[in-house]
């Protein structure tokens, strides 16, 4: 891991820029890195290299892309430990949570787009045979990505950028560089070519903003909170960049009365606390059909005192910190907002768990809410649920869709008529129906102003790609 180096051009180099970034442990708060941080010069430099790679990269074939990802593939699953272990120290991530659900998504989507690249049509014929329609690279793209799901979102920008002949600027949260760093090492051992991939390290104020404004970036694809979302579109404007976006959430989860209960409920409770609480489209808003209310409040109850808070470094079923003090000052204080505006505490608080006198740990925490509270209207990111009660099908609609989000929603209920029925109509990109997980080859992002474009698969490639039509 070459942690004082950017990734520029296929070699290690020095950063320009002298300004670093004090990397923690969240779970004992100690200092274990010092990560170089961009300025200007260094994003220049990146972005040349990706532009100087694009002639010849953007040409290379299907089958030697092929190529590359399998080899990458191999390399992850040698590797596999080193990137558990990188995102537990920069993140907090729980041990057993990292291994059965964040570490596998490397290779779970280097597979899915080796099956894309093997299937997809690069040049076909138009629906009447008169042109022929190519599906050719954006051009230069700038990867912008977030710390909660480190590999995941890193992976899901890198390899439709790679696998679409787009070469690439990959700005990783500098509070996960860790896990970033080693997968910049695979891409290089892989062996894609000098300037396809490139990698530095930043914060959003200065190599955020000048890569998603650089005039020779084509794309930006950036996952993070829905406010710098709109800085970034923003940033696009004059250039007309292409800009993809996957922001915030506050996703509904519909719980009717016909459910199977103890499921649902164990369901709720895991879903929104996993992963400390840090996932965009964490099912956080509990809407509970007014017949099973007290059941299933009983049940949340159980569930959110129950829920572990542990050292991440250990096997186990809990969750770690959250993954720095701004956060956890953040959640403090939305969890003070909730109790300072009415809602009704029902496990949980302000504070450390007992026993945890360092690291950023929070309570689990759980409200019964009004459904206009700021508590159950604002994003939190942090292992705090809030519940709420309705009394028929179309109101459950009305207060799943009455938020600026649209990211993800859940629906538990036996009646599968129903559940399509409701499903048709939430306004967010992914709906899960009793706990179904998604496969990575379906499409992911958002509505309203949860973003737009998606991500996995052949989804994922489609925004790196231009359509033109040759007609002879």
């Amino acid at each position: 891991m070459q942690v004082d180096r950017f990734y520029i051009n296929g070699e290690w180099v020095k950063p320009l820029s002298e300004a670093t970034f004090p990397l923690a442990n969240p779970a004992t708060e100690a200092l274990i890195a010092s990560i170089p941080m961009a300025n200007r010069d260094d994003v220049d430099r990146a972005v040349s290299a990706a532009k100087q790679a694009f002639d010849s990269y953007s040409q290379t074939s299907v089958a030697q892309r092929i190529g590359w990802f399998t080899n990458l593939l191999h390399i992850y699953r040698q590797r596999s430990a080193e990137i558990t272990d990188a995102m537990i120290r920069e993140m907090g991530c729980a041990r057993s949570f990292t291994e059965d659900l964040q570490t596998p998504c490397g290779d779970g989507h280097i597979e899915a787009m080796l099956e894309v690249l093997a299937n997809f049509e690069f040049e076909h014929l138009s629906p009447r045979g008169g042109s022929t329609i190519i599906h050719e690279p954006v051009g230069v793209s700038a990867l912008i990505t977030p710390w909660n799901w480190p590999i995941n979102q890193v992976v899901a920008k890198v390899l439709p950028s790679l696998a679409s002949g787009c070469p690439c600027i990959l700005k990783p949260s500098e509070e996960s560089a860790l896990s970033a760093l080693l997968f910049a090492q695979m891409i290089h051992d892989a062996g894609f070519p000098a300037g396809a991939f490139n990698m530095l390290n930043g914060d959003g104020a200065v190599a955020g903003n000048h890569l998603s404004s650089h005039p020779d970036v084509d794309l930006v694809s950036f996952t993070g909170s829905t406010r710098a979302g709109k800085l970034v579109q923003a940033n696009g404007i004059d250039t007309v960049k292409r800009v993809v976006l996957e922001l915030g959430g506050k996703s509904p989860n519909i719980i009717f009365a016909d459910a199977d209960l103890p499921t649902a409920v164990q369901f709720s409770a895991a879903a929104c606390f996993s992963n400390a609480g840090q996932t965009c489209d964490a099912p956080t808003r509990v809407l509970v059909e007014r017949s099973a209310y007290e059941q299933v409040k009983k049940g949340l109850i159980e569930a959110t005192r129950n829920t572990r808070v542990g050292d991440p470094m250990q096997a186990g079923e809990h969750i770690g910190p959250v993954v720095n003090k701004r956060q956890f000052d953040l959640i403090q204080g939305m969890i003070e907002q909730g109790i300072n505006e009415g809602a009704e505490l029902l496990a949980g608080g302000v504070g450390r768990p007992d026993g945890l006198d360092q690291g950023y740990y929070i309570q689990p925490t759980l409200f019964a809410v009004e459904h206009t509270m700021g508590i159950n209207t604002d994003e939190i990111f942090g292992p705090v649920l809030c519940m709420t009660v309705f009394d028929t099908e179309e109101e459950a609609i009305h207060l799943a869709n009455d938020t600026v989000y649209g990211l993800g929603a859940y629906i538990q209920t036996a009646d599968l008529d129903k559940a399509r029925r409701v499903a048709k109509r939430i306004r967010a990109g992914n709906v899960s129906v009793n706990g179904a997980a998604y496969d990575y080859d379906v499409p992911f992002g958002g509505m309203k102003q949860s973003g737009n474009g998606r991500e996995n698969g052949l989804y994922g490639l489609h925004d790196f790609l231009d359509i033109k039509a040759i007609t002879l």
